[in-house]
């Protein structure tokens, strides 16, 4: 076997270092992608955890008796509702629009029933849940009643 002279010794640490260099750089950029699906995954799980409490919250505000309207109780709850889902939004989740005429999308919308009115425009007649999204993915569709209608052009 040939003896290595100094400068072959020299061409081959060094690619041998700059190898371990990509690998290093390489295992780097794949750990802050693994934190930052595993932030996604936290924030999406806690997101679907809080979820029932803002439907509730929002169903015992919009059930609200008139009589209760100036009562302070009542108020808090209603500036609960508020805040929670301001401090929602600044976490970059919102609410997916299903008012009723809006064009169905099976991407926002989860379809429980279905009336066929005769028409070709799929719209939603009824929100039933309200489906969230965060930073533009959808966490929880909406739960929808759609109606196909004719839309006069």
């Amino acid at each position: 076997m040939a003896k290595k002279t100094k400068d072959e010794t020299i061409v081959e640490l060094t690619a041998d270092l700059q190898r371990v260099q990509a690998d290093f750089e390489n295992y780097r950029k794949n750990v802050e992608i693994d934190k930052s699906r595993q932030a996604v995954l936290t924030k999406n799980s806690t997101l679907m955890k809080i979820l029932p409490i803002v439907d509730d919250i929002e169903r015992a505000t919009a059930h609200l008796p008139k009589d209760l309207s100036g009562n302070d109780w009542a108020n808090g709850v209603v500036a609960l509702r508020e805040k929670l889902l301001k401090d929602l939004n600044e976490m970059g989740v919102q609410r997916i629009n299903a008012e009723r005429g809006v064009a169905f999308n099976p991407e926002y919308h989860e379809a429980v029933t279905m009336d066929d009115k005769g028409g070709e425009q799929e719209v939603i007649d009824e929100e039933l849940r309200s489906g969230w999204m965060i930073d533009n993915e959808v966490v929880r569709p909406a739960m929808v009643k759609v109606v196909k209608i004719t839309i006069d052009k």
